[in-house]
């Protein structure tokens, strides 16, 4: 990200220099002006900082959700679809680092210009029968919706990929995940004492679910449904974790310890019992990794240990609650639906119903079960892939996800003190995250714009150890 500012600083300090000059010819001042004007984008983009600034504001909207939805219909989203065309902070922000790109490669000036671009061919292809399934979808408009949603993450995971080439970017990425998570986890403890139903903050929308099991509300946050909410902490709780175990500066270790402490309690008040399993699958396989490699010390396991403790004690009756008592049906309503998209899938499993159409499809697949029960699309990403993408989608997402792992694991394998535990953290919450696709719909943008963001960056990362030499200090840079 880092990139030459001279050039463009002097043009900039000419162009001004040149005013005090005209300043007495109007003509020429009005005409100065417009150069200075129209000059200006192309200054600022050049500038390494700014690059930085939008690259901040891609991770901390995946949180935030700053955004709005283009030709939203209630309908839609009554039935699971993405109901709508997303445009957020993150469409701008890419716009930005782009067009950043592109002006670097025609000035041919980044020592990086001369490197082949990285990208995912699993992705590509994930993205291609996506855009295939098009041609059968009965409703070509929810299918743009979901193409376009994907469209802008696979350009997430494509910049972060090629750009974070230091352990200082590294660091950069982490530490704002890491702030995120703990502003989002901090609202949402407040949210959960404050009885405030959902609505609106300015442009962000919070989520609270009123009641779950007479205790406490299910907190979403402004991340969107309470599952979306833990499946997003889940997964930086897990990173937070593997700070305590990197050799980073003690700052970071900080950050880290603050997002356990309010991160595991916001984990607790979504009530996601998904999430929870995520958690704790992923914190297991790490630390089982990381004993086998190192036989570390018990220490900062019982640190870790004795936070999630603190923050769940607050809230044992309602977690009790969540796990033992009656449910309503919530688990045993995900069966017919899986059962509705199997005879989805036995007419359609090669190319699928279209993206983003289950909604629309499954009419005409219900059976009697349905006429007092839960009909939505279904609760488990790698059936609703298939049955609107089709089989090759299904087996390209597949090819994705276990590239994720085996990437993170190759950066394990290095055994770096710095970013070989963060990569297992990735992985081992990656694991997770997989295993928590099979009981939720995975499909909003928080949830994918994450994912896709630690795939792009454990790509980064694996690129970084492996152009580093034999006997390179890894802290000589970092401070």
């Amino acid at each position: 990200m880092r990139c030459q500012q001279s050039g463009s600083v002097d043009i900039l300090y000419r162009t001004l220099g040149e005013l005090p000059i005209v300043s007495g010819r109007p003509s020429k001042f009005r005409f100065s002006s417009m150069v200075l004007v129209l000059l200006s984008p192309y200054l600022v983009l050049r500038l390494g900082y700014v690059q930085k600034i939008l690259l901040a504001i891609v991770i901390l909207d995946i949180p935030f959700q700053l955004g709005t939805h283009l030709l939203y219909r209630d309908a839609d989203a009554v039935s699971g679809a993405l109901a709508g065309l997303s445009i957020s902070a993150t469409t701008i922000a890419l716009l930005g680092l782009y067009a950043s790109w592109f002006i670097r490669t025609l000035e041919k000036r980044t020592p990086r210009s001369g490197k082949s671009t990285k990208v995912n061919w699993s992705l590509l292809c994930y993205l291609g029968f996506t855009a295939l399934s098009l041609v059968v979808a009965r409703d070509i408009r929810l299918s743009g919706f979901e193409l376009f949603l994907l469209l802008q993450m696979y350009l997430v995971f494509l910049y972060v990929a090629n750009f974070v080439r230091t352990r200082e970017e590294v660091l950069f990425v982490i530490s704002f995940l890491l702030i995120g998570c703990l502003i989002e986890s901090a609202l949402m403890v407040a949210l959960a004492f404050s009885n405030l139903a959902s609505g609106l903050w300015g442009p962000v929308h919070f989520r609270v679910d009123p009641q779950a099991h007479g205790v406490l509300s299910r907190i979403g946050g402004t991340v969107g449904s309470p599952n979306e909410a833990g499946a997003y902490l889940s997964l930086v709780l897990s990173l937070a974790v593997s700070i305590l175990f990197s050799d980073s500066s003690r700052k970071y270790k900080w950050l880290a310890a603050g997002v356990i402490g309010f991160g595991s309690a916001a984990l607790i008040l979504t009530f996601s019992r998904g999430a929870w399993i995520s958690f704790v699958a992923a914190i297991v396989l790490f630390y089982l990794s990381l004993w086998r490699r190192n036989r570390v010390s018990l220490k900062t396991p019982i640190v870790t240990v004795a936070i999630l403790l603190i923050s769940y004690l607050p809230f044992h009756n309602a977690v009790e609650g969540r796990l033992l008592a009656d449910d309503n049906g919530s688990a045993e309503s995900r069966i017919p639906l899986m059962n509705l998209a199997f005879r989805i899938i036995a007419d359609h499993p090669l190319l699928g119903v279209g993206s983003n159409n289950f909604s629309t499809a499954m009419d005409s697949y219900v059976t009697r079960e349905f006429q007092t029960g839960f009909l939505y699309t279904v609760h488990n990403k790698y059936l609703l892939i298939w049955t609107e993408v089709g089989v090759l989608g299904l087996l390209a997402y597949l090819a994705f996800l276990f590239g994720v792992l085996r990437k993170g694991w190759m950066c394990w394998r290095f055994n770096d003190p710095l970013l070989s535990p963060l990569a297992l953290g990735f992985t081992a919450a990656s694991v997770g995250y997989m295993v928590h696709q099979t009981v939720d719909i995975f499909h909003d943008r928080a949830v994918t714009q994450l994912l896709w963001l630690v795939a792009g960056l454990l790509v980064a990362m694996h690129g970084i150890l492996r152009a580093q030499p034999a006997d390179f200090d890894p802290f000589s840079s970092i401070t």
